[in-house]
């Protein structure tokens, strides 16, 4: 192991000087957190080559084109079958995080395809891609087709691992998305809750996994309405995302505005404002310009101004994000129904009732498509569109 130490204490010089002292610890080989730590980033950036780890490398640390450039040579340079299924799977992750579902989807399903020739269905190297696939669906908002492929990979995981490892864990926790986003609250949280107990045992306590986890049983309670524990568990994944994250990655983006979605929902939009435009700055920077979680950005600032009575604000933020689902999403996707439906409020809220009752309706008839008949969201859209109609 090389040399690493640990911050032991943080001081400044004096209170005129801009310099800090910086007390370091060196650590021993026998350090049980560090070598917990270490193994851990050895198995998420594995390869059979170092080109292929630092592949990894530079997905988990958002540095996407780099990434991408050198899968590209790599696969013009390999001739056998299981190297190219192993690209078309990274290739896969890439797209999916750039939020090019499409692509994504394809790569994902050329490498399954390669896979599935040899292989045995419940092999556990096809694990992964099922749960990347089961991934893609849930980010177009087909959760029916999510759940499918997320149960496929939880089926292989669960014979082939022991029970407490970290993969039957995010396992859980995808299942557990999929409810959530389905609005059954109870079975999501079930489903995060079994995963967090496996993170707490089978991980350091500063690891991003055990942040995901405090994050996502963090939403389920502001889905339900208990927003001082949403905001316990969000705050408990914010601090361990500091820790152990860049400053411009996209997850601390997603925690800035996680907590900025509590604060929203109280009612103290000021302060929701100040979360998302954080976790703003940062997408702008990670992300594409065409990212649909840069256009869940602009569609949550939109809702802060919108809370605050700035009508005008709020519908140019709106339409910002509007304009990248439309680009970047299927037609029928429920985050373009609520932007939809976001942006009718506004004109509700302006006094221009047509342009309300038009673009609740377009909200409503996506999300009649795509949810379930007794989803919030249904209700919700239905409750605005007769209040519009009674004006």
């Amino acid at each position: 192991m090389h040399t690493v130490f640990r911050i032991d204490e943080v001081r400044k010089l004096d209170k005129k000087s801009p310099l800090y002292q910086v007390d370091l610890k060196l650590t021993s080989d026998d350090d049980q957190q560090l070598r917990q730590l270490t193994d851990r980033v050895r198995q998420e950036t594995s390869g059979s080559t170092g080109w292929y780890r630092m592949g990894k490398l530079l997905l988990k640390i958002s540095q996407f084109d780099k990434a991408e450039e050198l899968y590209t040579a790599l696969l013009e340079q390999v001739s056998n079958d299981s190297d190219k299924a192993d690209i078309y799977h990274q290739l896969g992750w890439l797209k999916d995080d750039q939020g090019q579902y499409k692509e994504a989807t394809s790569f994902y399903k050329m490498s399954l395809e390669i896979k599935r020739k040899t292989l045995p269905e419940d092999h556990p190297s096809l694990a992964p891609i099922y749960g990347n696939i089961g991934q893609v669906y849930k980010n177009i908002g087909d959760y029916s087709k999510a759940l499918e492929f997320y149960e496929k990979a939880h089926k292989i995981k669960e014979k082939a691992l022991p029970s407490n490892h970290p993969d039957l864990a995010i396992s859980y926790g995808n299942i557990g998305q999929v409810y959530n986003r389905m609005g059954d609250y109870s079975k999501a949280l079930e489903f995060y809750e079994k995963a967090h107990q496996i993170f707490e045992k089978a991980l350091p306590s500063n690891h991003p996994h055990l942040a995901t986890s405090y994050n996502n049983i963090g939403g389920v309670y502001k889905n339900m309405g208990d927003y001082s524990k949403a905001l316990e568990f969000y705050e408990k994944s914010h601090k361990i995302y500091e820790k152990a994250l860049p400053p411009n990655h996209p997850s601390l983006a997603t925690s800035y505005n996680n907590i900025g979605g509590v604060y929203k929902n109280m009612g103290d939009y000021s302060k929701a404002l100040e979360f998302y435009e954080k976790s703003l700055k940062i997408r702008e920077k990670a992300l594409p310009p065409n990212h649909p979680s840069l256009a869940t950005s602009y569609n949550n600032i939109g809702m802060a101004y919108s809370g605050k009575g700035d009508y005008s604000k709020a519908l140019e933020f709106y339409e910002k994000a509007h304009k990248i689902y439309e680009e970047a999403l299927p037609p029928n996707h429920p985050s373009l129904a609520i932007s939809y439906g976001n942006i009718g409020e506004v004109y509700n809220n302006m006094g221009n009732y047509s342009k309300a009752l038009s673009f609740l309706e377009k909200a409503l008839t996506i999300q009649q498509k795509t949810l379930p008949p007794s989803h919030p969201h249904i209700k919700e859209t239905i409750r605005r569109i007769n209040n519009v109609k009674k004006v």
